[in-house]
């Protein structure tokens, strides 16, 4: 099994993806969670990519958010698109990335990635608030690599 794979268990997985849903269900924000075995040593230029990749650049909004973790290295980074980085800048990022992080200390890194998910849930909700002609525009499943 790889690195990827094993991260998190099914029901790990189960968890975070439940997190996603939940948060998304209050907000027409779009929230992507990316696992992968990354090989560079730039990971914020490396989440960049994955977030065009996953067309979540392509938001109505603009308000898309992955939290990318490079498995094998141990770190992770979170990224939001223009409208929603415009509203909640760099201190917002930065106060998630710690509630993560305090998880990932502890190896829970199911607990990490949905109380952070919830996070960014909460503020996508107070800018970019769920209405009724809301759809849901990209998948809620862990994309891995």
């Amino acid at each position: 099994m790889s690195v990827v794979e094993s991260f998190l268990s099914a029901e790990e997985e189960a968890q975070v993806v439940d997190a996603i849903r939940k948060a998304e269900k209050q907000t027409s924000g779009e929230i992507r969670v990316h696992l992968e075995n990354y090989k560079g040593e730039d990971i914020t230029s490396r989440c960049k990519q994955i977030f065009h990749l996953l067309k979540m650049d392509t938001t109505e909004a603009h308000n898309g958010v992955i939290v990318y973790v490079a498995v094998n290295l141990k770190q992770f980074y979170i990224y939001g698109d223009k409208g929603i980085h415009t509203k909640v800048g760099d201190s917002f990022w930065q106060s998630t990335r710690d509630i993560i992080l305090e998880d990932f200390k502890q190896g829970d890194f199911a607990k990490g990635l949905s109380k952070g998910v919830l996070q960014i849930g909460n503020v996508l909700e107070t800018y970019f608030p769920w209405h009724a002609k809301d759809a849901n525009e990209l998948s809620d499943e862990i994309s891995k690599i």
